[in-house]
């Protein structure tokens, strides 16, 4: 059974540590915040500019002022600061933050990772996510497996123009955790009732199946 959008970023939270300083792209990537565990301190960073972002607000408590970078309302956990955009790609671009996770159109077996552009569709700019790719040391990727087509978003080679290149350590989709290694996709895990047969049919890209693929735990 494929993942929901909720349930990638779930399984994503489970790569958050203690202590974390984090960068949220748009997309599936902000819901992370709301999947985090309770038990450990985690500051979330928006690069629009608020470090110690919290979960999405319930249905009548929105703040219209308190945005993330794709334009949410958030919420902001105590002690949290503001700042401009400046200060927040100054945090970027030093490499103060532990881990970026974001969304992508494709990625390479590589590590490539196209996110920001398709050609011929209106864009409004590439964003932080050029600066992100280029100063994070752990990058995480969270994307659906397969476009609307059915063609697979894991490459052997972009075919879209690229945001970075040989920077994206690990993929979460609807249907597999996946590392990239030495050039190839690395199967870790498969989303509950999906085959490593569906997989395989769904990566475009060298694909790696060492021993028994277990099951993604939440």
């Amino acid at each position: 059974m494929a993942l929901t959008k909720e349930q990638i970023a779930q399984r994503i939270a489970k790569e958050v540590k203690d202590g974390y300083y984090v960068n949220l792209g748009i997309g599936i990537p902000t819901l992370v915040a709301n999947f985090v565990r309770d038990d450990i301190s985690v500051e979330f960073q928006s690069e629009n500019g608020i470090l110690g972002m919290g979960p999405f607000p319930y249905e009548g408590e929105e703040d219209p002022d308190l945005i993330n970078a794709g334009k949410q309302t958030i919420t902001a956990l105590p002690g949290a600061s503001f700042f401009d955009s400046a200060m927040s790609f100054g945090m970027i671009r030093g490499q103060h933050v532990d881990l970026t996770i974001l969304g992508a159109m494709e990625v390479s077996q590589n590590g490539d990772i196209a996110n920001w552009k398709i050609p011929g569709k209106m864009v409004k700019g590439m964003g932080g996510a050029m600066d992100l790719v280029a100063s994070a040391e752990n990058i995480i990727v969270a994307m659906m497996h397969t476009n609307r087509e059915g063609e697979s978003k894991l490459l052997k080679e972009c075919s879209l123009p690229l945001t970075g290149v040989n920077c994206v350590k690990k993929i979460v989709t609807n249907l597999a955790v996946l590392e990239i290694k030495d050039g190839k996709f690395h199967l870790l895990e498969r989303a509950p009732e999906v085959s490593i047969e569906e997989i395989q049919q769904a990566t475009e890209g060298d694909l790696i199946i060492n021993g028994e693929i277990a099951e993604m735990k939440f």
